[in-house]
């Protein structure tokens, strides 16, 4: 007999609002955040999300919805969904949840998306410091590729996945997670720089109630305003996995997730059609509405079997990942090298997140001779499928690393290699 069709436990209508979904989505993490569904281990579900604004980016070409995005809304994800086994005993903290991506795309009848550049006073991204006004690029799809009237010229295969996969955090970790980028933030401005621009960018997102969803908690009430000052923001990625943006997490891929609460509450969203490693523009994949078909398998006791924690506690771990077999093929690359010496000419010791900010730079030098703006090179290379690589992190003091990309995504190919 054949399979049954995925059953549908989070349903999206592209035309309402978030918070006035069937079934209500959330944009932070917190324990007491109440499951929406539950998930039978082994069960084909499907789950679909609006894109991360949850709908604030039109398809025009106006970059002002870009430039005055109030980022506090980040992320809108689809969930907490509550995993159970099949005689309905719930994840515990300690258990894996194997999380297997069937299928996923576009939801029918949205088949567009965007890439932007963030203003330098509102979010910024990797080459603020060179690139400090907002930019969109819109791209539409036909079937596996996509191309953009902003960037003539180009067509690509996306290698899509959702940038947001995670689980709840118990109220141990949350503290955690709270501390530490609290801290960073009290003491960091004095220590630590990153690429020289740092102070023009937050260096953490702490909590505030400021545009926060809380799915089924209603807003207004004494416990969404408990929950709302102490719950999380969704901008990075975590013990708990989140906000990855892992390129290749595509069709076929497992993700191996802790439990830190019961029922290990998933969440999903941020889908991304393409994206090139970094997300260098930081609004820098091709980001969409979409849709997940998932089966989750829950591994009793695989914390402690499978994770190794590297920090202070046991809540100290990270996710591990197994790539699908589903990519686009490219053979012929041209392949950028920075290191770690910056554009004043000074050296630092072994950065790699200077040396990569040199191999982009480089990129876009490149590629600007051939008739494309600066501005549309770096909007290309942020959802692109291209590869960014550490190279070189032990030979003091220049770390390496690359940039390569695929010639095939240009019309031309002759027209932007050597």
């Amino acid at each position: 007999m054949a399979p049954l069709t995925p059953r549908l436990v989070v349903p999206i209508d592209v035309k309402k609002k978030p918070w006035e979904q069937k079934v209500r989505l959330h944009n932070r993490w917190h324990p007491d955040i109440p499951p929406v569904a539950d998930v039978t281990e082994g069960e084909l579900f499907r789950v679909e999300m609006v894109d991360w604004t949850g709908g604030r980016v039109r398809d025009d070409d106006s970059a002002d919805d870009i430039k005055f995005l109030d980022l506090t809304i980040t992320h809108y994800l689809s969930g907490p969904l509550r995993i159970v086994d099949a005689e309905g005993v719930p994840a515990s903290p300690g258990d894996l949840l194997a999380v297997e991506i069937c299928n996923l795309g576009p939801l029918p009848g949205d088949e567009w998306g965007y890439t932007g550049i963030f203003e330098r006073e509102n979010g910024g991204g990797f080459l603020t410091d060179h690139f400090p006004s907002a930019r969109k690029a819109i791209w539409y799809f036909e079937g596996i590729y996509a191309y953009s009237p902003q960037i003539p010229g180009v067509r690509f295969p996306g290698l899509t996945h959702p940038g947001i996969v995670g689980t709840a955090p118990s109220v141990e970790l949350l503290n955690i997670w709270n501390e530490r980028e609290r801290k960073l933030i009290e003491t960091g401005h004095e220590s630590l720089k990153l690429c020289e621009v740092l102070h023009q960018r937050p260096l953490a997102n702490l909590p505030t109630s400021d545009n926060c969803l809380l799915g089924k908690i209603q807003e207004g009430t004494a416990e969404w305003q408990k929950i709302a000052n102490e719950a999380a923001r969704t901008i990075p990625g975590r013990e708990n996995g989140g906000n990855c943006d892992i390129k290749n997490l595509s069709r076929g891929s497992k993700v191996y997730l802790p439990v830190f609460v019961e029922g290990a509450n998933l969440s999903t969203g941020d889908m991304h059609f393409s994206q090139g490693d970094g997300e260098v523009s930081f609004c820098g994949a091709i980001e969409m509405s979409g849709f997940l078909e998932l089966k989750c398998e829950i591994i009793r006791g695989g914390m402690k079997e499978y994770l190794t924690p590297v920090g202070p506690t046991a809540l100290h771990v990270n996710p591990i990942f197994e790539i699908g077999p589903v990519e686009p093929r490219f053979s012929e690359w041209l392949v950028f090298e920075g290191i770690s010496v910056d554009e004043s000419g000074k050296q630092h010791f072994l950065d790699a997140s200077v040396a990569y900010k040199r191999a982009v730079l480089n990129a876009i030098e490149y590629l600007s001779r051939f008739g494309y703006s600066k501005e549309q090179v770096y909007l290309l290379l942020s959802c692109c499928p291209c590869e960014g690589r550490i190279s070189g992190i032990v030979d003091a003091p220049n770390a390496v690393a690359t940039l390569a990309i695929p010639t095939a995504i240009f019309d031309q190919t002759d027209k932007v290699v050597i």
